[in-house]
């Protein structure tokens, strides 16, 4: 099976490098399954239902979400009904919304999605490797589900790497988001995860991590907050991680990162 992940989607920049570069991407690469962490899509704080539906036209099957999942507040109605969308799995009972879901490709795969909230540096949720865990019992790789995709949207590059090792072998790829910039350990682990531990971002990367650089640079030049940070306008980059898993194990057999758009040197696999 073919994975597409695609780090956090930030504003109209990235979802224009979304809208303008996935269906292509899709095809050339054969994806049989795309997921997109879509926390910051509207105007880099939360999603909405109208954004999700254009993500979904464009070719991502699962939206994911994290700390700033629900900051409009019209996706809770929303993320209730719309099993394609899911917030962290480790919010506490009774949140609107799923954490986690099997899904069925359209050539009959199922492929389970989790999405976690990291502990260190962040709002502090339910145990993150407990939710996991759970998850992991029920969702067995190359048994009950064909393939299994690890969101763990986390601040800490030592969480996410214990998260990947934690997973090792019973998941088919463990990817980090939020820190929205793209790291260069793609790698598959010895139990035969992919993993890497940050997809980065879809957006501008002429930018603070995708924020229009001036109110970030006052922040740190005055320790002064002017006004929000309202996300970078210019063409955008879409960045993500793609792997290739084994038909009957589930595991990965080939991971390689994907950045296509305007300012980073663009990568794709080739077939």
């Amino acid at each position: 099976m073919r994975i597409l992940y695609l780090g956090d989607i930030v504003g109209r920049s990235g979802r224009d490098a979304i809208q303008n570069n996935l269906n292509d991407l899709r095809t050339r690469l054969k994806l049989d399954f795309v997921v997109a962490n879509g926390e910051n899509t509207a105007a880099g704080f939360g999603m909405t239902g109208k954004i999700c539906d254009q993500l979904f036209e464009a070719g991502v099957d699962v939206v994911t979400g994290g700390n700033h999942s629900f900051d409009q507040k019209e996706i809770k109605s929303v993320i209730d009904r719309e099993p394609r969308i899911l917030r962290p799995a480790n919010y506490p009972q009774g949140t609107p919304g799923r954490g986690s879901h099997v899904y069925q490709t359209v050539r009959g795969k199922k492929v389970a999605v989790i999405n976690l909230l990291g502990q260190v540096f962040m709002n502090p949720l339910a145990n993150p490797f407990h939710t996991v865990e759970e998850f992991l019992a029920k969702n067995r790789l190359g048994g009950v589900v064909d393939a299994v995709i690890v969101d763990i949207h986390g601040e800490a590059t030592s969480e996410k790497m214990a998260m990947g090792h934690f997973c090792d072998g019973r998941a088919s790829l463990v990817v980090g988001s939020h820190s929205h910039i793209p790291t260069g350990d793609a790698q598959i682990l010895d139990g035969g995860t992919g993993y890497q531990t940050d997809a980065g971002m879809c957006g501008d990367y002429n930018s603070v991590i995708g924020n229009d650089k001036e109110e970030p640079i006052r922040r740190f030049t005055t320790k002064m907050n002017s006004k929000r940070y309202e996300p970078a306008k210019g063409p955008g980059t879409m960045c993500g991680v793609f792997v290739e898993t084994d038909n009957k194990s589930g595991h990965a057999l080939r991971i390689e990162p994907v950045r296509i758009g305007a300012r980073l040197i663009e990568t794709e696999p080739k077939l």
